[in-house]
């Protein structure tokens, strides 16, 4: 019985974070047909959390992946699991609103989580599963 290769490799060395923060992960791994990327916060390309409020952070979250999935020219249709933690479950429609504005009509499978998260002010975090 032969082994299979998968091949594998990090996507980027660009990571947004707070100015002096050390990333010690890929935004971004391909593993055979799958790309796994990292939770994305509400981070501006300067490394500043932005938006205060849960739909906002939403849609900054949704553009990080964007950014990191235009790497390797997919979309957000090539998304198929969303794994989303929101700080207050009092945000969950806001986090709804802004979710469907992104995808349209386009469900990827997905579990949102009420937790908190590492960072003082955030307010969502999202990771994402693609297909290539």
């Amino acid at each position: 019985m032969g082994q299979s290769i998968v091949k594998k490799y990090a996507v980027g060395d660009e990571v947004f974070l707070p100015s002096g923060t050390v990333a010690p992960f890929s935004e971004a791994y391909i593993s055979g047909s799958l790309v796994f990327i990292s939770g994305q916060l509400a981070f501006d390309k300067y490394g500043e959390l932005n938006g205060g409020k849960a739909d906002e952070q939403t849609l900054i979250c949704l553009a990080n992946i964007d950014r990191i999935l235009s790497k390797i020219d997919l979309t957000a249709k090539d998304i198929i699991k969303v794994t989303a933690w929101l700080t207050d479950p009092e945000d969950f429609a806001d986090f709804n609103k802004a979710y469907v504005q992104y995808f349209g009509s386009h469900r990827p499978s997905r579990s949102t989580v009420c937790s908190g998260l590492m960072l003082p002010g955030a307010r969502v975090e999202i990771e994402a599963i693609a297909a290539v």
